[in-house]
C-alpha cells in the first residue's frame, strides 16, 4: 500500500541569474581583488608605523619654539630628521618641525634668538641608521613596484595556463590503471557468479597473454566486446577483472566524457585515447555507458547531434583501423543495447556480445560471501537464508544490503553484524527506511491492516502467486504498509497464469477496502498503476491476449517496434481501442477473482487484520500458523512443481 505524494511547494531559486563568466575569469578577478586588498593593507600598516605614535604630544610652531628658547623654558631639543622633540623645564614634552634646508640653530638665529639662549639648550641630533630606517625610507618606492611585478607574473601564469588548456582540450580524459597497481587490481576471484560471461571473457585474457597461439591458426580475436545487462550486474567489474587477469593496462572512460559543446572535440579525444592505448599495448579500452555516443544515427526528434555522431564515426573508424596483431581490446558496457547503432554492432567491431544476467540463488550467496570478507559476523548469520530472500537483487543491491546491515549494527553500538541486521537491511534496500515518525490514526491503521491482509490472502490462496514471507503496517519509504512476496525458487520465465494471479494479488487491497469500508482511499494507487501496466504489457508485448492474438505492438518503455521509431502507438485507433478493452477485461477479471477469494476467506481476513493491528508485523512462521488455523494450507516447493 502506498499513499500518493502530496503537492510540494516549489523551491524558489535564490539566485536571480546565473553567472555566465568562465571559471578562469572568475578566479582571476578574485585573485586580483585579494592582491589589491593586501596592497592597501600594507600601505595602511606602513603609514601607522611611520607615524611613530607622536600624534599624542602637543605640537608647537617654530616661532613659538623660538620664544620658548629665548625665555629659557626649553632645556633640550632632540633632532630626529625633520621632527624636533622638545623637553621643557616643567617636564612636559612637545614636538615641532624644523626647516628642511636649515639646521635648527640657524633657524633659531633667523627668528632672533640670541646665541647665549641657544647655548643654554642641550641640542642632540639623532642619526637614523639600521634596517628599520632603510625599510621605512625605501618601502614607498619598492612596495608598489613589487605589487606591479606580482600582478604581471600572475597574468602571465593565467595566460600560460589557458594556453595549455587549449592544447589539452582535445586529449582524452580516460583513467588509467596499470598492471603493477596492486591496490586497484581486480581478478575473476573478486567476481562471483556470471559463469558464462567469465568463460567468454577468458578467451580475451588468453589472447592478451598469448596472442601467437591464435595467430598461428589464423584466428582473429574480436576487436570489440559489448557487455550487456541490467544496472548493477557487474559489467564494469568484469572489464576490470579481464585487465587484472591479463596483467595489461586498463583505460576506462564514460561515453558522456567524449561529448562537448564544440563539434570535433569528442572525435579528437577518441583519436587521442586510441593513440595512447596503442602505445601502451597490450591494453584494454573500456567505454562505460556507450549508448551516450553510440545511439542510432538519424533517429530522434530534431535530428541527431553533430558532435555525438562525429564521435561515433571516429570510434567506428578507429576500430576498423586495428591490425590483427595489435593487442588492443575495446570493451563497452550498456544496459540499452536496443538503441545502439547497427554499424557499431556489425562483425569487425563489437561482434562479441556478453549478456550478464541477474544472479541466481547460488550466485547471490557467493556474492554475499565476497562482500562479507571484511565484516565481523555473529554466530547466527546464515548467508544462504539472505540469498533466498533476495530474488531479483543485482550485485550492487547485495553490496548495498551488506553495507546497510553493518551500518545498522554500528548504529546500535554492536561490534558484530547479526542475521537480524541483514534481514532489516533487505527491507531497507527494497522499500526504504522505516518512517517511525509517520504515525497512523486508529482508523487509518485499521484500513491499512485490512488492505495488507487482502493482499496476503489472495497471494496465499491462488495457485500461481508467490507465497507471503512478511506482512507489516509500519511505514517504509513511501509505503504505509507492505506484503513481502518471495518466490519459492528462481525462475527466468513467467507464464500468463502467473501474471493473472499477480494482478489479482495487486487488486486484493483495493477489493478489501471497498468490501469492508464501503469506500476507496488513496492507498491502492500504486497497486493500480503496477497491475494496469502489467495487463497492458500482456496485451501489447507478450501476446497473452486471446482477442488480440500473438502480436507485439510495443517494445521496451512503450516504444513501437516498427521502423525503430520513438513515438507511442503507431497503430490505428481501432487497435488502440481494442487494447484498452483487453486491458480493462484483464483488470476486471483479476478484481472478480480477488473479490471471490476474500469473500470465501472472510474469517481469515479478520484474523490477519486483527493480529496486524495488535503487533504491526507478522513474520512467515506466524502467518502460516494463522493460515493452518483457518483451513488454508501454506505453499511448499512441491506444490509449485506439479503446477508447471
Amino acid at each position: 500500500m502506498q499513499f500518493p505524494s502530496q503537492f510540494k511547494k516549489p523551491v524558489k531559486n535564490q539566485k536571480k541569474g546565473r553567472d555566465k563568466r568562465p571559471a578562469s575569469i572568475t578566479r582571476f578577478l578574485g585573485s586580483f581583488g585579494t592582491g589589491l586588498l593586501i596592497f592597501f593593507l600594507l600601505i595602511t600598516v606602513y603609514s601607522f608605523v611611520t607615524g611613530n605614535g607622536k600624534d599624542d604630544k602637543p605640537t608647537v610652531s617654530l616661532s613659538e619654539l623660538s620664544g620658548d628658547v629665548s625665555s629659557g623654558a626649553v632645556t633640550a631639543i632632540e633632532v630626529d630628521g625633520d621632527t624636533l622633540n622638545l623637553t621643557y623645564r616643567d617636564g612636559t614634552e612637545k614636538i615641532s618641525k624644523k626647516e628642511t634646508d636649515n639646521a635648527i640653530t640657524t633657524s633659531l638665529v633667523n627668528y632672533g634668538v640670541k646665541a647665549e639662549a641657544i647655548s643654554a639648550v642641550k641640542i642632540l641630533v639623532k642619526e637614523p641608521s639600521g634596517v628599520a630606517y632603510w625599510l621605512f625610507n625605501l618601502a614607498p618606492f619598492f612596495l608598489p613596484l613589487i605589487f606591479i611585478i606580482a600582478i604581471i607574473w600572475f597574468l602571465s601564469r593565467q595566460v600560460r595556463g589557458a594556453g595549455m588548456q587549449a592544447f589539452t582540450f582535445g586529449q582524452s580524459k580516460a583513467r588509467i590503471t596499470m598492471p603493477e597497481d596492486k591496490k586497484q587490481k581486480v581478478t575473476f576471484k573478486d567476481v562471483a557468479g556470471a559463469k558464462e560471461a567469465k568463460q567468454e571473457l577468458m578467451e580475451i585474457v588468453d589472447f592478451l597473454k598469448n596472442p601467437k597461439k591464435f595467430l598461428d591458426v589464423g584466428a582473429v580475436i574480436p576487436k570489440g566486446i559489448l557487455l550487456m545487462g541490467a544496472p548493477g550486474t557487474g559489467k564494469t567489474l568484469l572489464a576490470r577483472a579481464v585487465a587484472g587477469e591479463a596483467g595489461v593496462a586498463f583505460f576506462s572512460i564514460s561515453g558522456s566524457e567524449f561529448v562537448e559543446m564544440f563539434v570535433g572535440v569528442g572525435a579528437s579525444r577518441v583519436r587521442d585515447l586510441f593513440k595512447v592505448a596503442k602505445q601502451a599495448a597490450p591494453a584494454i579500452i573500456f567505454v562505460d555507458e556507450i549508448d551516450a555516443v553510440g545511439r542510432s544515427r538519424g533517429v530522434g526528434v530534431g535530428g541527431g547531434n553533430d558532435e555525438r555522431e562525429q564521435t561515433l564515426n571516429q570510434i567506428l573508424t578507429e576500430m576498423d583501423g586495428f591490425e590483427p596483431n595489435e593487442k588492443v581490446i575495446v570493451m563497452a558496457a550498456t544496459n540499452r543495447p536496443d538503441v545502439l547503432d547497427p554499424a557499431l554492432l556489425r562483425p569487425g567491431r563489437f561482434d562479441r556480445r556478453v549478456t550478464i544476467d541477474l544472479p541466481d540463488r547460488a550466485d547471490r550467496e557467493e556474492i554475499l560471501k565476497i562482500h562479507a570478507r571484511k565484516k565481523p559476523f555473529a554466530e547466527d548469520v546464515n548467508l544462504l537464508v539472505v540469498a533466498e530472500r533476495t530474488p531479483g537483487f543485482s550485485g550492487a543491491d547485495l553490496y548495498s544490503l551488506m553495507n546497510e546491515g553493518a551500518i545498522l549494527a554500528a548504529r546500535e553500538s554492536r561490534t558484530k553484524v547479526s542475521q537480524y541486521d541483514l534481514i532489516r537491511a533487505i527491507e531497507k534496500v527494497m522499500l526504504g527506511p522505516e518512517r517511525k515518525s509517520h504515525i497512523l490514526s486508529q482508523q487509518e491503521k485499521k484500513i491499512t491492516a485490512y488492505h495488507e491482509a487482502g493482499h496476503a490472502i489472495v497471494s496465499s490462496v491462488l495457485d500461481y502467486a508467490d507465497p507471503v514471507h512478511k506482512i507489516s503496517i509500519i511505514s517504509r519509504g513511501r509505503a504505509a504498509g507492505y506484503v513481502l512476496h518471495l518466490p519459492l525458487e528462481d525462475r527466468k520465465l513467467q507464464s500468463k497464469k502467473e501474471f493473472l494471479d499477480d494482478i489479482a494479488v495487486s487488486l486484493g487491497g483495493y477489493v478489501t477496502e471497498r468490501m469492508m469500508f464501503g469506500d476507496i482511499t488513496t492507498g491502492p494507487s500504486n497497486d493500480l498503476q503496477v497491475s494496469t501496466a502489467l495487463a497492458r504489457d500482456m496485451v501489447t508485448k507478450y501476446g497473452m491476449s486471446d482477442n488480440m492474438g500473438p502480436v507485439a505492438l510495443e517494445g521496451e518503455g512503450g516504444r513501437v517496434l516498427f521502423g525503430r521509431g520513438v513515438g507511442d502507438g503507431e497503430y490505428s485507433e481501432m487497435i488502440a481501442a481494442q487494447i484498452d478493452a483487453e486491458v480493462k477485461a484483464i483488470m476486471t477479471t483479476g478484481m472478480n477473482r480477488a473479490e471471490t477469494t476474500i469473500k470465501t476467506h472472510k474469517k481469515l481476513l479478520d484474523a490477519i487484520a486483527t493480529r496486524l493491528i495488535e503487533t504491526e508485523t507478522i513474520e512467515r512462521e506466524e502467518f502460516e500458523q494463522i493460515l493452518i488455523a483457518n483451513g488454508v494450507t501454506p505453499k511448499k516447493k512441491k506444490d509449485i512443481e506439479h503446477l508447471v
